[in-house]
Order: structure tokens, then C-alpha cells, then sequence
């Protein structure tokens, strides 16, 4: 299990389940309830948040990892990896800034053991992930699923049943 001093609720799923698209239905909602919000999102491609020619793209293509790059608007701070390894969840929660942070959700990450919500989809014929990870609490599915007892049954298309789930789970993790 990771190790972090805010909790950590996870949505795993195969590509095109709709990660993304509940997370933002979700989140939204929770922060409404006076919860703020971090995220952690698995990528399998390698990704540019600064752009060739601008500076900061420039100082770390010239060597230096760390760069941090800030406004008044917002900070982003850029790593370089020494070696091309996939990465692990709890290696980014020790470089995750948590103090402002009352949750932190991760989208992917689904072969680590941390608590998760399985997102399913009956029309894309992929198996189930909970029976092989102990470590997933619910399954919010399209259709209804028969489940374990230790697996919540969740409706994938009730936004608010999952914010509640949410916020049941942070009750318990406090």
C-alpha cells in the first residue's frame, strides 16, 4: 500500500473507459463540498508541458532537472528521469505537494496497490479488474455487475452515488 498524509483514491480502468471523463464530472462536485483536489494522472506517452523554443523547454534541454516555471498564475515544475522506467505511484507522492490538499485522486496506476475505484464499461468486452487486485473498493459500472461484498456496486453514470462513495471513503481514511 502507498504511503501519503492526505488520502489517496484511485480510478483504474483500460484506456477509453471514461477515467478522464469521470474525474471531471467528480471533481467539480467535490470541490463544491469545500474539498480541494489534487491529481496525479499515469501517462504511457512521453509528454512536453513547455514548448520548443520558449526558455524553460530551452534550460532543461540544455541539462538542468529540475525547472520550475511560475507565474502569478500557476507553478509547474519539470523532471527530467535519469532512466526511461515506468514510473511508481509512490515515488510521486513523495515529490507531491499535499499540504493544501484534503484528497488526492489518481488516474491510473492500476497495477499499484492503493485504494481504487474500477471504472467498467460492459460494450468494451474487457475483464474485470477486481478479481485480481484486492486492493479495489468499488466497480462503477455501466450495468449493473453482480459484485463481493467487499466490493461496492456503483453506477458509472450517478456522479452524485460516486461523490458520495468519495466522501464516505475520506470519512474512513481520517
Amino acid at each position: 500500500m502507498q504511503k501519503s498524509a492526505t488520502p489517496v483514491l484511485g480510478f483504474a480502468a483500460y484506456s477509453g473507459t471514461g477515467k478522464t471523463t469521470l474525474l471531471t464530472q467528480l471533481i467539480p462536485r467535490l470541490t463544491q463540498s469545500g474539498i480541494n483536489i489534487g491529481i496525479i494522472k499515469h501517462s504511457h506517452h512521453d509528454f512536453e508541458i513547455d514548448k520548443p523554443g520558449k526558455d524553460s523547454y530551452r534550460l532543461r534541454k540544455a541539462g538542468a532537472s529540475p525547472v520550475m516555471l511560475v507565474s502569478n498564475h500557476r507553478r509547474a515544475i519539470i523532471t527530467e528521469f535519469s532512466t526511461v522506467q515506468e514510473p511508481k505511484l509512490q515515488d510521486q507522492l513523495d515529490a507531491f505537494e499535499q499540504n493544501s490538499v484534503d484528497l488526492i485522486l489518481v488516474e491510473g496506476f492500476k497495477a499499484e496497490k492503493f485504494p481504487k475505484i474500477e471504472i467498467y464499461r460492459t460494450e468494451l468486452n474487457k475483464p474485470l479488474l477486481y478479481p485480481d487486485d484486492d486492493s479495489i473498493i468499488a466497480v462503477a459500472s455501466d450495468t449493473p455487475l453482480p459484485l463481493p461484498a467487499h466490493v461496492t456496486a456503483l453506477d458509472l453514470n450517478n456522479a452524485p452515488q460516486i461523490h458520495n462513495f468519495v466522501l464516505q471513503f475520506m470519512d474512513k481514511s481520517i
